[in-house]
């Protein structure tokens, strides 16, 4: 009887160890997958985080773009008005002018026409800032204008 207890004595130790042996792998396993698990939901989150990050600087990139192409417009639009009241004031500009010459064109054709007379030459001055001298020949006038100060 002594016998049966000395085997079963060593064989409740091994079983003993052996059922440590696999509480101790399974710790070590659960660990493991705790492990993996906590590096899967880190990466979960790191991609929804780059993804939400993407997304935000697409919207950025939207409204800077849209942003940008307002004050283009907007530049075009002052060039435009620019560029009109420009040429407005050209033409406005050349009017005047167009009209001061007629006006001169007109007070100097009067003149020879008052000075058109038997005599065949005048010389006269007709204002302080233009000068001119007329000489009428039979066939035509002709007449030479010298500007002295404008």
């Amino acid at each position: 009887m002594g016998g049966k207890c000395c085997k079963s004595g060593p064989n409740k130790d091994a079983l003993l160890r052996l059922k440590r042996l696999c509480q101790k792998r399974h710790r070590a396993r659960i660990k493991a997958a705790e492990k993996i698990q906590a590096w899967w939901r880190g990466t979960l989150v790191r991609r929804t985080l780059l993804v939400a990050a993407l997304r935000a600087w697409m919207i950025q990139l939207w409204w800077r773009t849209l942003l940008w192409r307002r004050v283009l417009k907007q530049r075009r639009d002052l060039l435009k008005i620019y560029v009109i009241q420009e040429e407005a004031a050209v033409k406005l500009q050349s009017w005047v002018r167009m009209w001061q010459c007629h006006r001169r064109y007109c007070r100097i054709c009067n003149a020879v026409c008052i000075l058109q007379a038997p005599k065949s030459y005048f010389a006269f001055q007709t204002s302080d800032i233009l000068q001119a001298q007329y000489e009428v020949t039979p066939n035509q006038p002709e007449f030479h204008i010298e500007i002295l100060s404008v």
